[in-house]
């Protein structure tokens, strides 16, 4: 797997649109310390013990664009190379946490 070359224009457009969702696969205390509003928390670590396809199935849907980020480009490309193979349209974006949030993707911290 390989970054996108999706813009974060068109990421905030696909997600406004309803086209996409997000995943963080980052850690749950990484996650707490600040995240992108809207983005569902898939950790790495879990996506490497194994997904039960029927769970993920419940939270991933297939018919939409999956972005996935992480702190600094490289583990989001590790989970769009586990998620890939089951049937999901997932784009690693390069830029991380700091740059979503540089960029105008609201922040939620502590939650």
């Amino acid at each position: 797997a390989e970054h996108t070359n999706d813009s974060l224009d068109v990421v905030k457009r696909a997600m406004a649109e309803e086209k996409a969702v997000r995943i963080d696969v980052r850690e749950p205390e990484e996650w707490r310390e600040g995240h992108v509003a809207g983005a569902l928390l898939l950790p790495l670590s879990s996506l490497e013990k194994g997904v039960d396809r029927e769970a993920l199935a419940k939270v991933l849907p297939k018919d939409k664009v999956i972005y996935c980020h992480c702190l600094a480009g490289g583990r989001c490309v590790a989970a769009a190379a586990i998620l890939a193979p089951l049937g999901y349209d997932v784009r690693a974006l390069k830029p991380g946490y700091p740059q979503l949030v540089q960029a105008g993707f609201p922040a939620v911290v502590g939650k």
